[in-house]
């Protein structure tokens, strides 16, 4: 049986200012404005990088006023981190039996 990686949210995920966003996010719900001084991105880039994370699932938006904030849905790293770990998990089978492919 092959192990699926959602390699859409992989390539998501890839972006070094997404993954600093969602690293600052699993710390704490945070705004625009903060994630513009955290990264020190410009306001528009954030935008863009928001609407990207926000169209792939991992981020839901709670508005507070004229501020909109973002926080993390943990259970979409849960669902690629389990599929790494089954991926892992195959990986560690196959190299303690030895099991290969003849030629």
């Amino acid at each position: 049986m092959m192990t699926s990686v959602d390699t859409e949210l992989m390539r998501v995920l890839a972006d070094p200012l997404r993954l600093q966003i969602v690293t600052l996010l699993a710390h704490e719900t945070l705004c625009t404005t903060h994630l513009v001084e955290e990264t020190g991105a410009k306001q528009t880039n954030l935008s863009n990088h928001m609407k990207v994370l926000r169209e792939a699932g991992v981020v839901d938006t709670e508005p507070c006023g004229r501020f909109i904030y973002y926080k993390l849905k943990p259970e979409v790293l849960d669902a690629l981190a389990a599929a790494f770990a089954e991926l892992a998990g195959t990986a560690r089978e196959t190299v303690e039996t030895g099991r290969k492919r003849a030629c």
